[in-house]
């Protein structure tokens, strides 16, 4: 399971901008306008405000794996189970069941509802698994991560004999054979290599459909005959099919406005995409075949995209959107708390704000700027760090919105959760607590680097917090001997890890999909998806596989304490802060509305929705 996704909410922006007056005029969809029930009944229609556009629903790959994108394929795929409320893992029975066969080895059989159908009409099953997991173990890629070269947008270019799905999962990676279907094509058999704790988090939803990746990589119209020439290639390791299936299946599913090709939108979950105008609203249609797990209570959702809170606030008072949750702001939190009839709830919300460096780009941070000479490159990433305000920047933007706000010094433990002091105690964030440029500038002088060294701070342009830590973090470091150079972008989100060559440290937010001790995972060991810094550490890969195979909480915390110790020493970054939160809603048009501290935050409940 990818375990975290790069968070979009109320935190990293990358919609162009646009006006109040842009939002209101841009032609606002009526409840009618993506379709009815049918009966001659007026559709129930909530328009919700968030800040980013979709830009994929494969939420597997690469690019498509972000918090706005998982909004949207929470509503429009299938899944085996959901975090309610109080972030308990509920199976979803309706829609199958996870079996788990053996122990030695792990074996586990997934088993689809025979009633479950893709919105075309096209059964779910077990190639849809098969699919998913082809793509995401890299079992059958012909070419390493590390060997791919990217175009300007981050995709990957590859040769087109060559097979790379463009994912990494380090937990699908432990199932190295190829799945079992059984002969009614309803389950599926994963027989893992080595144990892990966490199997029941790893293919917890249904990802993009078989027959339509097959279709248009293998141009095999009849769903059926597409559905067994993917699986025959699959199982017959067949290269020149599968170079074809993987470019597809890597971008063939990424759009900013209604495709052209209906196939891409064909949803498995309750909802179903009827239109989209690039950068501005997105329509989610009731899916009336949708019997296997929680149903729609709402016709039609309408999910609005607009980067500027106080925007997004006004249009809530004047009732052209009935939920946001914005970026938290002193200005946005004041409008919204004396607004009438508006109802709120604040929290931090489980995205925190951190700082990555960048390993593997022959910049200042990389040990081959300086011939290869780790230490030295060890010396430049400590002294960057040492100098970073982070109290500064808790200080004058974070306080203001949460009284109680601290650093966050923790990369895997939230802020008052068990095990969160004595993880900080031990894991060396002390070394950084304070801003300290002289000593900074003596760690550079003392390696003899020339300074000012250039540092190139990837964040979203448009976002106004960013901004502001990105002009903390100039001033802190010019006496420190860097030149922080910005490189702010709104297409921030799909150059992390693609486009290196550009930037030397990333300024964004983690946002949490799972509650699996594993999680971060994929963010440290070597390969991981969201390894973006290309940081490497073999005792870090070591200490993640032992962490697969213990279930003790006491045992988990420690291995999590250890990680932490490597990620400090080497330089690997810095964490800053929780975000703060609001969440807010037309008290008078919607009830049961709330939102938890994983993604997809305020859609959880969506069947619990009540238009008043």
């Amino acid at each position: 399971m990818q375990k975290q996704r790069i968070a979009t909410l109320a935190a990293l922006v990358a919609a162009a901008a646009m006006s109040l007056g842009g939002l209101v005029g841009c032609g606002a969809p009526k409840a009618n306008d993506a379709g009815d029930s049918g009966s001659g009944a007026a559709s129930s229609t909530l328009q919700i405000g968030w800040n980013q556009p979709l830009f994929s629903v494969n939420q597997f790959s690469s690019n498509g794996h972000a918090t706005a994108n998982g909004n949207v394929t929470y509503l429009t795929r299938a899944k085996w189970a959901y975090y309610d409320g109080n972030l308990k893992y509920v199976d979803n029975t309706k829609f199958g069941t996870m079996k788990l066969d053996s122990e030695q080895p792990l074996t586990v059989t997934q088993t689809i509802a025979k009633d479950a159908t893709w919105s075309d009409g096209v059964p779910v099953t077990a190639a849809d698994e098969l699919l998913d997991w082809a793509a995401r173990s890299g079992a059958l890629n012909t070419v390493k991560s590390d060997d791919v070269e990217r175009n300007d947008e981050g995709d990957a270019e590859v040769a087109s004999d060559q097979v790379f799905f463009d994912a990494g999962d380090p937990q699908v990676a432990l199932i190295k054979d190829t799945p079992t279907m059984s002969q009614d094509s309803k389950s599926i058999t994963f027989v893992y290599s080595q144990p892990t704790s966490d199997w029941m988090y790893n293919f917890y939803e249904i990802g993009v459909p078989a027959h339509v990746v097959a279709k248009v990589a293998l141009g095999i119209d009849d769903p059926d005959q597409a559905t067994a020439a993917l699986v025959k290639a699959i199982q017959d390791d067949d290269k020149a099919q599968l170079a074809k299936i993987a470019a597809v299946w890597n971008t063939g599913f990424d759009f900013t406005s209604m495709p052209t090709n209906k196939d891409l939108v064909v949803s498995s979950g309750p909802y179903v995409i009827s239109s989209y105008v690039e950068g501005q609203y997105l329509t989610l249609t009731k899916n009336p075949k949708y019997t296997w797990g929680e149903p729609a209570s709402v016709d039609q959702l309408i999910i609005r995209f607009n980067e500027d809170p106080m925007a997004s606030v006004q249009a809530l008072k004047n009732g052209e959107m009935d939920i946001i949750q914005p970026q938290v702001t002193p200005d946005v939190k004041s409008a919204l708390t004396a607004a009438p009839g508006i109802a709120t709830k604040e929290a931090y919300e489980g995205t925190y704000e951190h700082i990555d460096l960048t390993f593997a780009n022959k910049g200042p941070f990389d040990p081959a700027s300086y011939g290869g000479d780790a230490q030295k490159a060890l010396t430049v990433r400590e002294a960057f760090l040492k100098a970073l305000p982070r109290q500064e920047i808790v200080d004058k933007l974070i306080k203001p919105l949460q009284k109680d706000a601290t650093t966050r010094d923790s990369f895997n433990v939230v802020p008052g959760a068990p095990g969160y002091e004595q993880t900080v105690e031990a894991n060396g964030s002390a070394a950084f607590a304070t801003a300290d440029p002289a000593g900074a500038l003596a760690l550079l002088k003392q390696a003899g680097i020339k300074t000012p060294v250039k540092v190139r701070l990837l964040y979203g342009k448009s976002n106004a917090r960013r901004a502001q830590e990105y002009q903390l973090i100039y001033e802190a470091e010019k006496p420190a001997g860097f030149d922080v150079v910005d490189v702010g972008n709104d297409n921030w989100g799909s150059m992390l890890g693609t486009s290196r060559s550009k930037y030397d440290a990333a300024l964004f937010g983690w946002q949490s999909t799972s509650t699996a001790a594993s999680e971060p995972a994929a963010n440290y060991m070597t390969g991981g998806q969201n390894n973006f810094s290309a940081y490497k550490n073999p005792n870090v890969d070591q200490l993640y596989d032992q962490l697969r195979t213990t279930t003790d909480p006491a045992a988990q915390q420690q291995i999590n304490s250890e990680v932490e110790k490597d990620l400090f020493a080497d330089g690997y970054g810095v964490p800053l802060y929780q975000f703060p939160g609001i969440l807010a809603w037309n008290s008078a048009k919607v009830r049961g509305v709330s939102t938890i501290t994983l993604s997809p935050t305020l859609f959880w409940n969506y069947w619990q929705w009540k238009v008043v």
